[in-house]
């Protein structure tokens, strides 16, 4: 089984671009669905389907051609299925305040519920193997480097957070019944948190395995969108994930004479050469614009061999380990490969057996084995690419 995640800055053809390559995995006889991580959902229109057909499936796969299926959640029949217990004890809170009933359900929807249902159906495919290719169709990227944030998150929260947390509501609970009217979770939600943790368990391995799981960068030959794509690229590789192509969309074409266009022309492929030397060597993969909309089976057809020509879309096309840890001289060396990363953006301490690395506005909590809890000394070392964390000695 494949898993691509295809992220990037809004709008820059992320949707067309799984769409396509999902057009392109099933004709070679791959079971393949593509799900959207993005609230506002648009496979289907891309596809130039009907509405009704997707109501009636309730946010379940839904096979659009031979060999693809797409996925679009509905967040109520996912709070049915994954949050029922979690979202009543919200829901009464919330109507404790003055809330009519109605409202307190619709504000219960807390962010997070639907990144956490996607999860969910990746570990389960995953461990199905219903589908040969599973194809991302990810949000903006900062809700793209929200999502694949969660295992961490939660994983802390489960290990430092969760057993207090259950332990005090116990025991202020009688005391609390007498004191006010607003209610305190009972046992029931906090095991209803517990079994949803279980469920998600094994999923950060998967999104961190690179012989099963990459990301494929979207740009545009842009100077912004260009820096958010950079900015995406270090963030991914700091959560782990492997990136194995950047694809330069909607590029135009060197045929085209008219003045009007000779500026634009000029401006991205100056910007392309940079893609090319920002993120080498992971391949840069350039896409003309197509004259008129990408709609329809026959033109993701067209836009997949724009793309791939005659590569197989589910080969990884650059391979290397996003850290390592290195014991070298008697030292131990974490070494994350960080693009663009300047030393005077890193604050980096150390919490008991945790490393809280911060690059920016950024923050992520890794969990240290064994050998290096004991050391009192961190220090760290920018050699580009990569950010060289040392345990036990002097930086420079």
């Amino acid at each position: 089984m494949r898993i691509i995640f295809f992220a990037g800055k809004g709008g820059v053809g992320k949707t067309s671009v799984a769409a396509a390559t999902g057009m392109a995995t099933s004709a070679r006889g791959c079971r393949t669905l593509i799900m959207s991580l993005d609230v506002a959902h648009s496979l289907a229109d891309i596809f130039d389907l009907e509405r009704g057909l997707l109501d009636q499936h309730r946010g379940r796969p839904v096979k659009v051609r031979p060999n693809l299926w797409i996925q679009e959640l509905d967040i109520q029949e996912e709070i049915d299925r994954n949050w029922g217990e979690i979202h009543r004890y919200l829901s009464g809170l919330l109507n404790t305040t003055g809330l009519n009933e109605v409202l307190a359900e619709e504000l219960a929807v807390l962010p997070g519920m639907e990144e956490v249902s996607l999860l969910l159906y990746i570990n389960r495919y995953t461990r199905e193997r219903r589908f040969d290719a599973l194809l991302l169709d990810c949000a903006p990227t900062g809700e793209s480097l929200r999502f694949i944030s969660i295992p961490t998150t939660l994983e802390w929260y489960m290990k430092k957070i969760f057993k207090l947390e259950r332990t005090i509501v116990r025991c202020a609970r009688p005391l609390a019944k007498r004191l006010t009217d607003v209610p305190l979770p009972g046992e029931e939600y906090f095991t209803a948190v517990e079994r949803l943790f279980l469920r998600l368990e094994g999923v950060d391995r998967i999104l961190s395995d690179p012989a099963l799981t990459t990301v494929r960068l979207v740009t545009n030959p842009e100077k912004v969108v260009i820096k958010e794509t950079q900015r995406a690229f270090m963030y991914f590789c700091l959560y782990r994930m492997s990136i194995d192509a950047v694809i330069m969309n909607r590029m135009l074409p060197s045929g085209i004479r008219d003045g009007f266009f000779s500026d634009w022309l000029y401006s991205q492929s100056r910007y392309a050469e940079l893609a090319r030397t920002y993120f080498h060597p992971v391949p840069v993969f350039p896409v003309n614009l197509f004259q008129g909309e990408i709609l329809g089976p026959e033109r993701l057809a067209a836009l997949a061999a724009e793309i791939y020509g005659e590569r197989d879309p589910l080969q990884r096309f650059y391979e290397e380990e996003p850290y390592r840890l290195i014991k070298e001289e008697g030292r131990y060396r974490l070494q994350l490969k960080l693009p663009f990363v300047v030393k005077e953006s890193i604050d980096l301490s150390k919490v008991a057996d945790e490393l809280i690395l911060r690059i920016g506005s950024y923050k992520r909590h890794i969990l240290l084995p064994k050998p290096l809890v004991a050391t009192s000394s961190v220090t760290a070392r920018v050699d580009p690419p990569y950010l060289n964390i040392l345990f036990g000695g002097d930086g420079s």
